[in-house]
């Protein structure tokens, strides 16, 4: 597969071979798995303490006094029967079910299939149909867009929106801009009140101070050729996302995913 590569002012400079990747045949299903086990692999195993509610003196009267069997602080002046604790139900007591640290959360793939995985969501994001399904706004521009490595010295956002807008990729900047949406639940009271699109990814041989240049424009993302997971080409478990390659981003690519 033939790739052109274009300058940062949008100028055709020639052509790269393209490494077999993305050819690859695009499985959503594998996709998903390794997003589920990326995304699980972050969430922290936590459960109660298995003394909650239990640092009490509280015991059961028995039978034969007229009130339940639940256990009751001694001394208790609280009540004319003795204040409940220790039970589930009772104030301060412990839980009938706590949560345990043991439950499996991480949902794990096979070294073979992660791999597998990122070759056919990079593959997804040189198909015009995969990218055009998530969403993104695609003008004339020529899928898998591969730009210089020059962009990589870009230093000011003002030169990154100048850059997007030479190349094609603007129009989709502007689109995850304008798609911000008021998240349903109580979500809205834990710190992520608005549900944001996702704009172009850049996937550079060395991110320097494009990062910082580029991080101010909403749903835009920078990343290493070696951080490239998933979770970046296909936000959601979604493939098909906007990708900005340099070729030196792609060499990077061969070595750890073979040619």
């Amino acid at each position: 597969m033939i790739g052109k590569v274009i300058s940062i002012d949008g100028e055709e400079l020639g052509e790269i071979e393209l490494p077999s990747f993305f050819e690859e045949e695009i499985r959503p299903d594998l996709i998903r798995r390794a997003f589920l086990s990326s995304l699980s692999a972050r969430i922290q195993p936590w459960g109660t303490n298995v003394l909650a509610g239990k640092r009490t003196t509280a015991e059961s009267w028995g039978p034969r006094h007229g009130v339940s069997r639940v256990p009751r602080i001694k001394g208790s002046r609280y009540h004319a029967a003795g204040r409940g604790a220790l039970a589930p139900g009772t104030y301060g007591g412990r839980r009938a079910h706590p949560p345990k640290p043991q439950k499996r959360i991480w949902e794990k793939i096979n070294r073979k299939e992660k791999k597998l995985a990122i070759r056919s969501a990079i593959s997804a994001t040189a198909s015009k149909e995969w990218v055009k399904s998530r969403g993104h706004v695609l003008g004339e521009v020529n899928l898998p867009i591969i730009c210089d490595d020059s962009i990589s010295e870009v230093k000011r956002t003002r030169d990154v929106v100048n850059v997007f807008s030479k190349i094609g990729v603007m129009d989709d900047v502007l689109r995850a801009k304008k798609r911000r949406k008021i998240r349903a639940g109580k979500g809205k009271t834990r710190g992520r009140k608005y549900k944001k699109a996702k704009g172009p990814l850049v996937v550079l041989g060395s991110p320097g101070r494009f990062f910082l240049a580029a991080r101010n424009l909403p749903g835009v993302d920078v990343v290493s050729a070696t951080e490239l997971g998933v979770e970046h080409l296909a936000p959601g478990g979604h493939p098909g996302r906007l990708t900005l390659w340099t070729p030196a981003a792609i060499e990077s690519l061969k070595e750890r995913l073979g040619d």
